[in-house]
């Protein structure tokens, strides 16, 4: 069983270095380390405390990273250099401990016999379904280096469409944040003056201050509870998100959102076309392509919809008749794809479905960008304008009151 080991060496230049290596014996361990020109000093298995602190930190690769890496990899696989050789070049030089770790366990398990998809199933935090698939048709087909460069494209424009989302969500959450933060210090630091200047004066105040007033009192003496109450519906709110109800319910509100909601389904659309091509023309079978995209699809409607189109197409159908039957898959998807089957290229259409729907994310972003900015200035003068009218009303009877 592969173990994480500590070594202490010294380079060709007499430096110390330090680091980390996964093995089954100290004895790979210390082999390992010559063939890259240390020479060791000390070699160790690794210390629960580093374990835990690693644990506690939740490494993960990015797909930023899987992307770089499938690139490099591709590239030194077509070049010439032997798959152990280039797994030990890339564990080396990846900054991702977790990804260079991962990488050395690879290259042990091939070195031991195992094929790359099978060592890389090994490992489903760092390589998922999708991933394997596509690396097991690539071995298969001898086309290996085609099929990491179609798998780092498909992650690049993962991590494009990403951050194009982060990007349309970024600002309305800044801005929310902003208008939490100043309507928090008025009602614990402004009306607070006004509420003394009013019990001074006497008289009946209008009800839009005497309400504001008692939201002021109500977050200056239990300012705690909101504060814990909000971080205790979070971490609820994840929990439940984590259920296979709690997804489906947030997915279907995601889709249903009022501004943000067709950005998802274009989003969820894409996703589930370029993925399903990717495969079919990689040449996995349809009923295994889409468990696939079922599972990676990041929408449980979707991923709903794509397990009963699998269902009926085991039992003899087409895909495009059973996808017709769900509302989440517009017609013009429904009819590219019955057209593909015609013609016998589905992964063709797919790919002009995905860059379709690629174009309306990005359309719908720079949209979503011109539309927001105008209407949360609006709700940011809407929160803020209301409270310093319901300050300022009891103003204008200030006058009778004295007299």
């Amino acid at each position: 069983m592969a173990q994480t080991f500590q070594y202490k060496v010294r380079d060709k230049a007499g430096n110390m270095v330090t680091g980390t290596l996964v093995a089954d014996s100290e004895l790979l361990v210390l082999q390992r380390l010559r063939e890259m020109g240390y020479t060791p000093l000390e070699v160790g298995k690794e210390k629960k405390g580093l374990n835990l602190e690693i644990n506690i930190k939740k490494a993960k690769v990015k797909l930023k990273d899987l992307s770089v890496f499938s690139r490099q990899f591709a590239t030194m696989i077509n070049s010439g250099l032997p798959i152990l050789r280039a797994l030990a070049i890339l564990s080396e030089q990846t900054e991702n401990k977790l990804l260079a770790e991962t990488l050395t366990a690879c290259r042990m398990d091939v070195e031991q016999g195992s094929s790359l998809s099978g060592a890389m199933q090994k490992h489903p935090k760092v390589f998922n379904d999708l991933y394997i698939s596509m690396v097991k048709s690539g071995e298969m087909g001898g086309s290996l280096d085609t099929t990491l460069l179609k798998l780092a494209a498909m992650l690049e424009r993962e991590v494009h469409l990403r951050g194009k989302i982060k990007s349309a969500m970024t600002y309305p959450v800044a801005v929310v944040g902003l208008v939490v933060l100043i309507m928090s210090a008025m009602l614990l630091f402004v009306v607070p003056q006004f509420k003394g200047i009013y019990g001074q004066l006497g008289g009946t105040l209008p009800l839009p201050t005497r309400a504001l007033i008692t939201m002021s009192d109500l977050m200056k003496q239990f300012w705690y509870i909101f504060v814990a109450g909000f971080f205790i519906a979070r971490f609820f709110f994840r929990r439940y998100k984590k259920t296979e109800n709690g997804r489906t319910q947030v997915d279907k509100l995601k889709l249903r959102a009022p501004v943000f909601g067709p950005l998802f389904h274009k989003t969820a659309l894409s996703r589930f076309s370029s993925t399903l091509a990717m495969l079919l023309s990689a040449g996995v079978p349809i009923l295994q392509a889409l468990d696939i995209v079922a599972d990676t699809v990041n929408n449980k409607i979707v991923s709903r919809a794509v397990t009963d189109v699998q269902s009926s197409v085991r039992e003899g159908e087409s895909i495009a008749r059973p996808l017709s039957k769900h509302a989440v898959f517009p017609p013009m998807v429904v009819q590219m794809i019955a057209v593909g089957e015609e013609t016998g290229q589905v992964d063709t259409m797919l790919t002009k479905v995905a860059q379709f729907y690629d174009q309306e994310v990005e359309a719908s972003v720079d949209a979503l960008t011109s539309l927001i900015e105008p209407l949360l200035i609006a709700v940011i003068g809407g929160f803020v304008g209301a409270a310093v009218i319901a300050l300022y009303m009891p103003m204008f009877n200030i006058i009778k009151l004295i007299k």
